[in-house]
């Protein structure tokens, strides 16, 4: 008989130090000595949010809150800490972490978390940029009215091993992206990058995750019936009749994915 498996429901907080490989290359003592001390700042802001540490291996910080709101007041008081402490600090030697948290259920193995809850977690920490914050769209929805900051929609990423995209959001801490600032310092003004004449094969991919399973299913069927016609010539062109019923689905399925995030309040753009 197996053992039961205990599970709650928490918010989950992942945090790591962006470049840290390189950080280690430049300065292996000064660095390790400045990660102490900078997780010794991220635990008192943790823990005066009703947070606790879960794990620290490596360069992250794993913490769970009760709280959303508590979660997301956390992530803010340790970026505003960190970017203080960082300045004065050469390039080389500051230490810039990126914050992803969610609202997810997890297992409980003593003092460990496991389980989809923590995997999204650590994907929107992956996609956060230095000296950011990313969230999921779960805490999105409890959290969106409690901040004067504002919040910026970065699409519905997908996560591995998760079925359905995670729709996801930055903070918007400082007007402007830490990346932001370093790449355009104080009184320069930042050039446009051109625009690609066509998609990434990365984008198209993520696009394709992005859709829900009937539209990827009835695209996937117009696309048979099209290279069927197209192989046996295309003197007659016949594709059309037998795609009709999965044309419909595919319509049917965006305008539903479309109600839905209306719904859910996802636009484009949050505004304060």
């Amino acid at each position: 008989m197996s053992e039961s498996v205990t599970r709650k429901l928490t918010t989950i907080f992942c945090a790591d130090v962006a470049g840290y490989s390189r950080l280690m290359d430049v300065d292996e003592d000064g660095t390790l000595g400045r990660l102490k001390q900078y997780r010794g700042a991220m635990a008192g802001l943790i823990g005066r949010h009703n947070g606790r540490i879960v794990n620290t291996w490596g360069d992250a910080v794993i913490a769970e809150f009760a709280s959303p709101v508590e979660a997301v007041r956390a992530a803010v008081e340790v970026q505003h800490e960190l970017a203080a402490r960082n300045n004065g600090l050469a390039d080389d030697r500051r230490m810039v972490f990126r914050i992803g948290i969610n609202l997810g259920d997890v297992m409980v193995d003593g003092d460990d978390l496991y389980g989809e809850g923590v995997n999204i977690a650590a994907r929107l920490q992956s996609l956060a940029e230095p000296g950011g914050v990313t969230i999921s769209g779960t805490v999105h929805e409890l959290v969106r009215r409690k901040f004067e900051i504002g919040f910026e929609f970065v699409g519905a990423q997908p996560v591995k091993n998760i079925a359905e995209p995670v729709p996801s959001y930055r903070l918007l801490l400082h007007g402007e992206t830490a990346t932001e600032q370093a790449a355009h310092p104080a009184g320069t003004a930042a050039t446009p990058s051109p625009s690609p004449a066509m998609p990434d094969a990365g984008s198209l991919h993520e696009q394709w995750q992005a859709l829900p399973h009937k539209a990827k299913f009835a695209l996937t069927m117009i696309g048979f019936f099209f290279m069927i016609n197209l192989f046996s010539g295309l003197g007659t062109l016949w594709f059309q009749w037998p795609s009709i019923p999965f044309i419909l689905i595919l319509v049917i399925s965006l305008l539903a994915r479309g109600r839905r995030e209306k719904r859910s309040h996802l636009p484009k753009r949050t505004t304060r």
